[in-house]
């Protein structure tokens, strides 16, 4: 069963096509150790949010980033057990050069800090949404084509929570325009990547 993706339902400037897909499960164990890198991290990012401005902005603040940090262990734990029934292990190093181009947008110590770290999650969270759902769709592998669908529903509620929070602490306006930025942004870093198996890999020309 697919999941369809259109633009207005994910906002994005890009979609990915099929023929990545194809590409990136061609090794789906190193695809698996990418992936739970991205849920680590994920579920880091939440707490590290917590930490540092906790309920300054939002009564349910700390409600909120606890819900996610757990689902993203919880993702975490999902990729692990099926990385390793497949004979993969984690690796001691992991990078990640879409995400930290996108990080580096940030403005820090400023105003719009935590707005840009609201709305970069958020972006974070919308590729991989529209990632796991083409995955689903072209995947062969029964239990793989299942959990990335799961995943897709799962990351989709996860950028809605970030792009709320961003809306609900900045006047509209501004928060409007600072997305719109931040999604240009997002596609050209996107076609920057290299094509790998990797959650946010480049696309093929």
């Amino acid at each position: 069963m697919a999941v369809a993706v259109a633009p207005d339902i994910l906002p994005l400037r890009a979609l990915t096509p099929p023929a990545w897909a194809e590409i990136v499960l061609q090794d789906p164990v190193a695809l698996l150790i990418d992936h739970a890198f991205l849920e680590k991290k994920a579920a880091t990012n939440a707490l590290d949010l917590l930490t540092l401005w906790p309920e300054e902005f939002f009564p349910e603040w700390a409600q909120v980033m606890t819900a996610v940090a757990r689902d993203e262990a919880a993702h975490l734990a999902q990729v692990t057990r099926i990385l390793l029934r497949r004979g993969g292990r984690l690796a001691r190093v992991h990078k990640n050069p879409y995400a930290n181009a996108l990080r580096l947008l940030v403005r820090k110590g400023t105003a719009g800090e935590v707005l840009d770290r609201l709305l970069i999650s958020a972006i974070i969270e919308l590729r991989s949404c529209e990632r796991f759902s083409v995955l689903a769709a072209h995947c062969t592998d029964e239990e793989l084509a299942v959990f990335y669908r799961r995943l897709f529903a799962s990351e989709k509620g996860h950028f809605q929570v970030f792009l709320k929070l961003a809306n609900a602490i900045a006047p509209k306006g501004r928060a409007d325009d600072r997305w719109n930025t931040l999604l240009d942004a997002e596609a050209r870093i996107l076609a920057q990547q290299e094509l790998g198996p990797r959650i946010h890999s480049g696309c093929p020309a």
